[in-house]
């Protein structure tokens, strides 16, 4: 074979490869135009109509969680770190916009719960949540900030696997010790309420044009949270987490430190945690150092172990998935949907360890293809596993083993 040939077959390679991945990128844009277009008017439309409306407030709540778990995701799937204190950051970025709801007061005033503890002056950390620019700003930048700090902390020491598990966990219960116990500056234990609050001169817990802004919002924010989450995994970042997760000592050892790496992304997932924890916190009218709870910095865990690690759709459909059976079973069984909920992560790591997604891009869409009766679904060469010739030899080799 000549160069030219060699470097004509190379280019027809080269095309049909650029064609896949620009197919398989329009597909998912349609894909996920649809799951837009069905969240904004289909599924509010339906639920409206049916005398649900309270299901919206929930879904949107629960699309706010599934950001988290894209972050969730991000450091865990993709770059193995497993952080179990994610609540510190979805917190930080609920305070933040509380705060600013909190000012949202005629002026002199300053919110009630200061008069309670005899505070008659606005602590100066609070002033400069007045500015809504400056709230937006703060509810990414300030878990962003937080998240890198700890994280090059921890990473410039080689810290990681279990270790870097219970420093995360660590670092929960202090900042959520210290939450609880500030009740002059942040009300303590009660929390920051922000569904009596005025937005624009409405009440945000009950203006239906509050909450379905906010709902709204997180639709979108969802969507432009996963397509950055896919770009920045799809590229060169993408394999180096990868390549972080499956073997850092020879990433290290091929010239490249990890720990640069590792403080961006676990930064980048602590700014999602605090857009999550902000979109939260107004449409659920409340948010206290509860959010720091250590149970549910491990749910966060939960929602992408059941939907499927390092698959960004398993992060959001695992959130979904959780959060809607959490609150149908509490409604229906109050006193055991804990156990339900244990019963269905043991489920999850037994029976499906790739979670719920990983099973139907392998053993699932077999099983599929089997009760449609059609044939089993070929991973490596089809050519190769197809050839007569292939066949044969395999049987006959089957024979001879089971005669010996």
């Amino acid at each position: 074979m000549t160069v030219e040939t060699v470097e004509a077959v190379v280019d027809v390679q080269a095309g049909a490869s650029v064609r896949r991945r620009r197919q398989a990128l329009l597909t998912e844009m349609a894909i996920a135009a649809g799951i837009t277009l069905l969240l904004l008017f289909i599924i509010p439309a339906i639920l409206t109509a049916s005398g649900q409306g309270v299901r919206v407030n929930q879904l949107g709540r629960f699309l706010a969680l599934a950001i988290a778990a894209l972050g969730i995701d991000l450091i865990w799937g993709f770059t193995g770190l497993l952080s179990l204190g994610h609540g510190i950051f979805f917190a930080l970025g609920g305070y933040a916009l509380a705060m600013y709801l909190q000012l949202q007061l005629p002026s002199g005033q300053i919110p009630e719960f200061f008069n309670l503890y005899g505070v008659s002056e606005l602590p100066r950390f609070w002033q400069p949540f007045y500015s809504f620019p400056f709230t937006l700003i703060a509810v990414v930048v300030i878990p962003m900030l937080v998240a890198g700090g700890l994280g090059y902390l921890v990473f410039r020491n080689r810290i990681r696997g279990v270790y870097f598990s219970i420093l995360t966990q660590a670092a929960l219960i202090v900042f959520f010790n210290f939450f609880n116990g500030q009740q002059k500056l942040i009300n303590g234990t009660n929390g920051l309420k922000t569904d009596t609050a005025t937005l624009f001169g409405l009440q945000v817990g009950s203006s239906p044009v509050i909450q379905g802004t906010f709902y709204v919002l997180s639709v979108l924010l969802l969507l432009a949270a996963y397509a950055f989450c896919r770009w920045l995994t799809s590229g060169r970042m993408g394999r180096m987490l990868v390549a972080i997760r499956d073997d850092e000592t020879r990433v290290r050892f091929s010239g490249y430190n990890p720990t640069g790496y590792k403080v961006f992304v676990f930064a980048i997932s602590g700014a999602l945690a605090g857009i999550a924890g902000a979109l939260y916190t107004v449409q659920s009218g409340i948010i206290t150092p509860k959010a720091m709870d250590v149970a549910f910095s491990i749910e966060m865990v939960i929602w992408v172990a059941v939907g499927g690690r390092a698959t960004l759709i398993g992060a959001i459909l695992g959130a979904l998935i959780v959060n809607f059976a959490k609150t149908g079973l509490s409604e229906k069984f109050p006193e055991y949907w804990l156990f339900f909920q244990g019963a269905l992560f043991l489920v999850v790591v037994t029976v499906l360890p790739a979670g719920i997604l990983g099973w139907l891009r392998t053993e699932g869409v077999n099983w599929l293809r089997s009760l449609m009766g059609r044939r089993e679904q070929l991973i490596t060469y089809p050519s190769l596993e197809e050839d007569p010739d292939v066949q044969y030899e395999r049987k006959n080799l089957g024979d001879r083993e089971s005669d010996s």
